[in-house]
């Protein structure tokens, strides 16, 4: 969708601007976009028909650059992806989310250390976010969904910051891990407090 999408909104554009452009979006990082694949995605989208190849040229011994436009073909892909993102609730996995399951196999101390250490390194992430909307960088370059995802990112992250910090707060506490049956079978006791709670 975001190279279609590019290709329509730029065109006739060269994969090497596609590149370019996505990547100061900071789209490998949001949206799986790897700069090794864009040109194999171009030829692929146009093997599918949704892109056509519209000029090649060379300039001296550089490598010969293809320019791109989107068919209408792939104009009905793109609207059709676009729409099935707005339209749908899509939930990203975090890998962090599968282990915070097992929280009572670590250690109380350590999972508050980790908690904490979760929310100092989102806490930079979110500064260097509103130091980027800042910049004429996003402000003046961009397309203003650009930064408005990163207001998004940065609502998020403060949200997360704060969760890590109650969450270890009630750790240090010593609030149960879990429930009466469960906390005295074999395997559950690594979390205990120094007061033998789980």
């Amino acid at each position: 969708m975001m190279i279609l999408g590019l290709v329509k909104w730029m065109q006739p554009v060269h994969g090497y601007d596609v590149r370019r452009e996505l990547l100061s979006w900071g789209a490998d990082k949001w949206a799986n976009v790897q700069p090794g694949s864009i040109y194999h995605a171009l030829r692929k989208l146009g093997e599918e028909g949704l892109l056509r190849e519209v000029a090649t040229e060379q300039v001296g011994a550089r490598r010969a650059r293809t320019t791109y436009e989107i068919t209408p073909k792939g104009v009905d892909e793109f609207e059709t992806l676009l729409r099935g993102l707005w339209w749908g609730n899509h939930q990203t996995s975090d890998p962090f989310v599968a282990a915070f399951a097992f929280l009572p196999a670590l250690p109380r101390p350590e999972a508050v250390a980790a908690l904490r250490s979760r929310g100092q390194v989102l806490r930079a992430s979110v500064e260097t976010m509103r130091a980027s909307m800042e910049s004429s960088w996003i402000r003046d370059s961009k397309p203003v969904g650009v930064s408005w995802m990163y207001e998004l990112w940065i609502a998020r992250g403060e949200v997360e910051v704060a969760w890590c910090e109650r969450v270890a707060d009630r750790i240090e506490a010593g609030v149960p891990y879990l429930p009466e049956g469960l906390a005295s079978q074999d395997g559950w006791n690594v979390g205990e407090g120094a007061d033998g709670r789980h």
